[in-house]
C-alpha cells in the first residue's frame, strides 16, 4: 500500500482515515486542501456520454411544444412527500414549456439536466390552511448558458405557476452529473494516477464510471488559489469527485476538478 500511494497521482487509500474523509464530504465538512470548494455533495454508482466544450456543436433545437399535463396518478395529502406518480407528473409538466426546447444537458442533449424535485413550501396566507395546494419544485440546469432554472408546479391545476433562474448557483451534483464528470476524468491524461490505482486494487483497467462508486462536492473557483483552467468554477458548473473502487478502497483525486460546462479537467496545487 504504501507503494501505491508514493507511486501513482490518484493514491489509492484504504482504511479508516479515508471512510472518515469521505463522510466528511458528504455533510460538508472542509476536506483538508479544499480551498474554494463548496460544501454541495452527492452520491452515484453508474454511466453517461459527451459533448464539446461550452455545449458548442449541439443540434439546433426546433420549436417547443406545450403538452397537455399528464395524468395524476397516485396523489399525497397536505405536506406528505411526493409521491412517485407525482414527481414524474411535474417533471413532465416543468418540461412541456417551449422556454426549455433548446436547453442542454450535461452529455450536450436537447433538453435541461434534471437535478431534483422537492415539495415546495406553501404560501404564507396558506400556512394555517389544510386544503392548501399540494406544489413541487423542479429544478433544472441548461448547460447551454449555465443557468439553473426552477419552476414551481401547483399539483392541484397541473400548471406552472412560476419560474426563477439564476446564474452562478451551483447545487448538489445529480448522478448522472457524477457519472458524466467520471467519463470525462478516466479519459483525460490527468486521470492517469485513477487508472493506474484502480488497476493496482483490482487487476483490471478503469475505463468506464460503472466501476466506481461516486461521492462528489460542487467546486468554486477563489482568486488565485486554482490554474486558469478552472478560473470559471462557479460560473461554470465543476466538481471534484471522491471515487471508490465498487467493494474495494477509496483512491484519493482531491486534487482533480472537472468542469462540466467547458468539458476540461484541471489540477489544484
Amino acid at each position: 500500500m504504501r507503494n501505491i500511494v508514493h507511486r501513482h497521482l490518484g493514491k489509492v487509500v484504504a482504511g479508516a482515515a479515508i471512510a472518515i474523509a469521505g463522510t466528511a464530504v458528504m455533510v460538508g465538512i472542509t476536506l483538508p486542501g479544499t480551498a474554494g470548494a463548496d460544501d454541495s455533495g452527492g452520491t452515484q454508482q453508474s454511466g453517461g456520454t459527451a459533448q464539446n466544450a461550452g455545449g458548442q456543436g449541439a443540434a439546433a433545437a426546433e420549436p417547443g411544444v406545450v403538452e397537455q399535463a399528464p395524468s395524476e396518478g397516485e396523489k399525497g395529502t397536505g405536506r406528505d412527500p411526493l409521491t412517485d406518480d407525482e414527481t414524474e407528473r411535474v417533471v413532465q409538466i416543468a418540461l412541456g414549456q417551449p422556454s426549455l426546447a433548446a436547453a442542454e444537458n450535461v452529455e450536450g442533449d436537447r433538453g435541461p439536466q434534471r437535478l431534483g424535485v422537492a415539495l415546495a413550501d406553501p404560501e404564507a396566507n396558506e400556512l394555517d390552511d389544510p386544503n392548501a395546494p399540494r406544489r413541487a419544485d423542479v429544478r433544472f440546469y441548461d448547460y447551454k448558458d449555465d443557468t439553473l432554472v426552477t419552476r414551481t408546479v401547483n399539483l392541484d391545476t397541473g400548471k406552472v405557476e412560476q419560474t426563477g433562474t439564476q446564474h452562478g448557483v451551483q447545487p448538489p451534483m445529480s448522478g448522472d452529473e457524477m457519472t458524466e464528470a467520471a467519463k470525462l476524468l478516466i479519459a483525460d491524461p490527468l486521470g492517469a494516477g485513477l487508472r493506474a490505482d484502480y488497476k493496482d486494487a483490482t487487476g483490471k483497467e478503469l475505463t468506464s464510471p460503472s466501476q466506481l462508486t461516486l461521492n462528489s462536492m460542487v467546486y468554486r473557483a477563489t482568486s488565485g488559489a486554482q490554474p486558469t483552467v478552472l478560473a470559471d468554477c462557479g460560473k461554470h458548473r465543476c466538481v471534484r469527485l471522491f471515487p471508490k473502487v465498487l467493494n474495494g478502497p477509496w483512491i484519493d483525486s482531491r486534487d482533480l476538478v472537472i468542469d462540466l460546462s467547458a468539458r476540461k479537467v484541471g489540477k489544484l496545487g
